[in-house]
């Protein structure tokens, strides 16, 4: 595998934390988005990623990752008795998604880690080339 191999694989795991990032993202401002019915409900979306194969080995070694897909949360809804509110049904109950905001927020955090930890990749083997270049002169 080439250095330069490093720049690539690194640049998909950035691109897919990023994305993990802006999804995770869309659940925490959706939270305490309200719906009259459980259809309109927002819920829950998580990021699905797959190991992209290297094709110059023969499909055996890692080349990095990319986003498979989005899949919804299939946990339920949140439900709450407020007669009042505007968006309540004719029982009076309210549909609130299905988002736990701690765990967005161990996401989160866990998203912006892996991205820093690929950026610190990209600037050590940034370094080693601008290095190794020094050494021919």
């Amino acid at each position: 595998m080439s250095l330069f191999n490093v720049f690539d694989i690194a640049s998909s795991a950035l691109n897919a934390q990023t994305a993990r990032m802006n999804l995770t993202a869309s659940n925490m401002a959706n939270a305490d988005s309200a719906s009259s019915s459980v259809g309109a409900t927002y819920r829950a979306r998580q990021p699905i990623f797959q190991a992209v194969l290297d094709e110059a080995l023969g499909g055996t070694g890692a080349g990095g990752v990319r986003l498979a897909g989005v899949v919804e949360s299939r946990a339920p809804l949140r439900q709450e008795y407020q007669p009042g509110h505007p968006l309540a049904n004719d029982e009076g109950y309210v549909f609130l998604p299905n988002v736990n905001t701690v765990e967005e927020m161990a996401n989160m955090i866990s998203a912006s880690r892996s991205y820093q930890t690929n950026l610190e990749v990209i600037n050590a083997a940034k370094q080693m080339l601008q290095r190794t270049l020094a050494l021919g002169q």
